[in-house]
């Protein structure tokens, strides 16, 4: 029995001297293979538009392919966004286009918020529904590479990201104001200690600012009336002390700041 146990022991031993030196990464390797990324073509894609004799209800949004069938409601037959099933239509996510000439997946005359703003939904359709897949065109190619479409998609996107970044800088520095109209006492704006959804210990005074990054103009409060003086993009709403914390305005001011907070 001792003899037999002696030759067992000595019998592993010489095959685990034997075996290839990597095969502790071999082992096991093929279960662990990811499975290749499916491509669809623009046509085969349109095969999965939800009616009837279809393969399937999907919608791709910035190239990337995702089954929708539990929100059939919304993208089936009869749906408010079928119009979106089959296809690409990333520029209508934004635009809210629904003809023919808007629902395509050419994004370029996106600015660089609106790109994010698509991120957006791009991020919620991988958080809701199941992934399937890439579209060959615009913004992966037939390796299921990126183009370089989508490459300054994302650099409109890192753009996005930082101007979005800047804006909520501004928002702390220049809170919005309140305002309000009524067509017996015209247009106010004021600042509060919490106007535009920041609290603060401090009231301000009403200021119109350009924002490059709405690109409009808008009511803002700032601290200290001198402030004005080192911002050139502030000025005085007409017909209002430097100091008040309440304006009459015209109108078309008022529709050009923030609603009340």
């Amino acid at each position: 029995m001792l003899s037999y146990a002696l030759f067992a022991c000595l019998s592993v031993l010489v095959a685990v001297l034997f075996l290839p030196p990597d095969w502790s990464v071999n082992l096991g390797k093929e279960s662990q293979k990811v499975p290749a990324v499916r491509l669809l073509s623009r046509s085969e894609l349109s095969l999965y538009d939800g009616e009837k004799g279809s393969r399937g209800l999907y919608l791709a949004i910035l190239g990337q392919v995702f089954e929708v069938l539990k929100g059939h409601k919304h993208y089936g037959p009869g749906g408010a966004y079928h119009c979106m099933a089959g296809k690409d239509a990333s520029l209508a996510f934004i635009t809210g286009d629904f003809t023919k000439r808007g629902l395509i997946d050419d994004v370029s005359s996106l600015s660089p918020l609106q790109v994010l703003a698509l991120y957006e939904w791009l991020a919620f359709y991988q958080r809701q529904y199941q992934h399937v897949g890439l579209v060959v065109g615009r913004f992966y190619d037939e390796n299921g590479q990126p183009t370089e479409a989508l490459l300054e998609v994302e650099a409109l996107q890192a753009e996005g990201q930082k101007l979005k970044a800047q804006s909520e800088v501004q928002k702390v520095h220049f809170p919005a104001c309140n305002s309000e109209w009524s067509s017996g006492h015209g247009g106010r704006v004021w600042c509060s200690t919490k106007s535009g959804g920041v609290i603060r210990d401090w009231t301000g005074v009403p200021r119109k600012l350009f924002s490059p990054v709405s690109g409009h103009v808008q009511c803002v409060c700032i601290k200290d009336s001198s402030t004005a003086e080192d911002e050139p993009s502030l000025q005085k709403f007409d017909g209002c002390p430097s100091d008040a914390d309440s304006c009459m305005v015209a109108h078309d001011q008022v529709s050009k700041t923030s609603p009340e907070k």
